[in-house]
């Protein structure tokens, strides 16, 4: 499932880069939560391909979900240099540059979503452990 979700988190950048970077037209929100919830989406995936053996998939949602908090938290913290890092396209794209809780609600939903995208699904009994479905 590591690389499936590596690959998943690929799909959902290049996906997050064209609402950003093309100009389709879209409504404000739709371009501006859409990009959260894909982000959110990132997190958890990453969360997923990272996770050390033997964690469940809760631990993958404590650990997006805690990112997405403190990431959206740092947008309190002001410094000039961090200022100027958030001015960069990869500042926007990493950091944001302003605090809302409607971000954070866009990431949880992103976050949900992902989780439920990748949840295991029951085996079915034809199919013997270890076995591919090809």
């Amino acid at each position: 499932m590591r690389w499936q979700a590596l690959g998943l988190v690929a799909l959902v950048v290049g996906a997050g880069l064209l609402l950003r970077l093309v100009p389709w037209g879209l409504p404000l929100a739709v371009h501006h939560y859409g990009g959260g919830f894909l982000w959110g989406m990132m997190l958890y995936l990453l969360a997923l391909a990272l996770r050390p053996r033997g964690r469940g998939r809760a631990a993958c949602l404590v650990a997006a979900a805690t990112t997405a908090f403190l990431i959206e938290l740092s947008r309190l913290i002001r410094t000039p240099d961090l200022d100027a890092f958030r001015a960069t396209l990869a500042g926007q794209l990493l950091l944001g540059r302003i605090f809302s809780v409607w971000n954070l609600l866009a990431y949880a939903v992103g976050i949900g979503a992902a989780a439920a995208l990748t949840a295991q699904r029951p085996r079915p009994p034809w199919r013997p452990k270890g076995r591919s479905a090809a």
